[in-house]
């Protein structure tokens, strides 16, 4: 899954990689280590620009609330639970199939974190003991130091509570698409610690090289067959991960150095 990733590129240096031709910049976020659901995050999409009079669509750098709202919900509540779509079922379910077919984007991000799940605890939970060793994270990022472009989809949202002209009125939310993890051996593994991505959770970010950006982004294909092998995991052996802080683990902890690496797992952590 991604439940929590970093982003601190500058949308200066997001518009070079992506090539993006339309971002304002008195839109610019502010570096983020620590990006939870509900917060504001980039993505990169075409799409046509409002009022314009060509109906071409433009490779943009937007704003959207991390958490996606269907465009028929009755409320937006439900958006901090629908962080994450299944690339395996992400075009038949009815809160991600129109997005999918028309609503692709590009989250960009420095890399993501998860969590270890060990055997230890599992067993603390059968046990039904309240006591339970923390988690140990991992920042899982791109071995060469490049961008980690995770698949995503967008949606628009009416809130019907307001009048037209509200800057509120409308939503645009989107979701992190996820895959099964890599089982081979990572690019860079840690000393002390997990040797694949799968050894770290079973699901991860679904990772789009250059190669698929153009593809991913194009709103004029809208076949489901034709979209589907984008969907395919990428070449195994480009991540590498390492342990990180357990201040992660608060999302009001935040700042570079909750990305410093650790000589291995803190004391009463798992792996």
């Amino acid at each position: 899954m991604c439940g929590r990733y970093a982003s601190s590129r500058r949308p200066e240096d997001l518009a070079g990689i992506f090539e993006i031709d339309k971002w304002e910049p008195e839109e610019a976020l502010a570096p983020d280590w620590n990006v939870a659901p509900t917060k504001e995050v980039y993505a990169v999409l075409d799409r046509p620009l409002k009022d314009a009079d060509s109906p071409e669509p433009v490779r943009q750098l937007r704003r959207l609330k991390w958490g996606l709202v269907p465009s028929w919900a009755k409320t937006p509540e439900g958006g901090a639970r629908m962080i994450n779509a299944r690339a395996e079922t992400v075009h038949e379910k009815p809160s991600y199939r129109r997005a999918f077919t028309a609503r692709r984007c590009i989250l960009p991000a420095d890399g993501y974190y998860e969590w270890v799940t060990g055997d230890t605890e599992r067993q603390l939970e059968v046990e039904g003991k309240k006591k339970r060793p923390r988690k140990q994270p991992y920042f899982v990022t791109p071995a060469d130091g490049s961008v980690f472009a995770m698949a995503g989809l967008y949606e628009f949202w009416r809130d019907r509570t307001l009048p037209d002209d509200h800057p509120g009125a409308w939503w645009v939310t989107c979701s992190v698409i996820t895959t099964e993890a890599e089982t081979g051996p990572l690019g860079v593994a840690p000393a002390d610690g997990p040797r694949s991505l799968a050894d770290i959770h079973p699901r991860m970010p679904l990772m789009l090289t250059p190669d698929r950006w153009d593809a991913w982004l194009d709103p004029a294909r809208t076949a489901v067959d034709d979209l589907r092998p984008l969907l395919a995991p990428p070449p195994e052996g480009l991540m590498r991960a390492y342990p990180v802080s357990t201040a992660v683990s608060n999302v009001r902890n935040n700042g570079a150095d909750l990305l410093k690496e650790l000589d291995g797992p803190e004391e009463g952590t798992l792996f």
